[in-house]
């Protein structure tokens, strides 16, 4: 069963983030330009909301507001959940289900080290289901 913090040794640490008083606009163009769904949005090293396209179209694009002219704030999911790197992908799966999110920061002793998204783990159980199938079809042919 592969850990949160397998995921994130095969993908990477980086994380993403906006302030809550950039502009929409600011963080749709950071967005684009490293092709990723969602920012965390940050205060210092708090994590004080997320910012995703969902976000942006429910807030900007059916409210009829402007994304040069609204803060990231005004939009911003400000109820986070977030796991640990002991999770595993099954638990992080399931969590996103229950309450559906797509993304989820993974915090160590109170800092974000990483951010998972859907689309990282379903990759992550293909992984692992292709090794299975490699694993007994090797048993199989002996």
């Amino acid at each position: 069963m592969t850990s949160v913090n397998q995921l994130l040794q095969n993908k990477g640490f980086d994380i993403l983030s906006v302030d809550a008083n950039e502009t929409v606009f600011q963080a749709l163009a950071t967005m684009a330009e490293h092709a990723i769904g969602s920012l965390l949005v940050m205060d210092g090293d708090n994590v004080v909301g997320l910012f995703s396209e969902r976000d942006y179209a429910r807030g900007i694009i059916s409210q009829g507001q402007l994304s040069k002219e609204t803060k990231v704030k005004e939009i911003m999911t400000s109820q986070v959940v977030a796991v640990t790197p002991e999770q595993s992908i099954e638990e992080c799966m399931a969590i996103m289900t229950e309450k559906r999110v797509r993304h989820l920061p993974v915090m160590k002793d109170g800092k974000v080290i990483g951010i998972i998204s859907i689309g990282d783990l379903v990759k992550a159980i293909i992984e692992e289901q292709q090794f299975m199938i490699e694993q007994l079809v090797s048993y199989i042919n002996g």
